[in-house]
């Protein structure tokens, strides 16, 4: 897994922990985090994938 891949997933975590509390406390400032986790979340996906590919990449050149 890529580097950026792991941080943005700590980003992602981290996002819905806090948007936990938010909403825990009563406040609307959660739906801010909601966000952010699901923009986190598309790009620890895009960043995994793009590992993938390049990795098949360089595995069929080298083959």
């Amino acid at each position: 897994m890529p580097r950026i891949a792991l941080y943005t997933l700590v980003v992602c975590v981290l996002a819905v922990a806090a948007a936990v509390v938010s909403f825990v406390q009563g406040s609307w400032l959660g739906i801010v985090w909601v966000l952010l986790a699901g923009l986190s979340s598309n790009m620890t996906w895009y960043y995994v994938k793009r590992g993938r590919m390049d990795a098949a990449r360089d595995t069929s050149v080298t083959s």
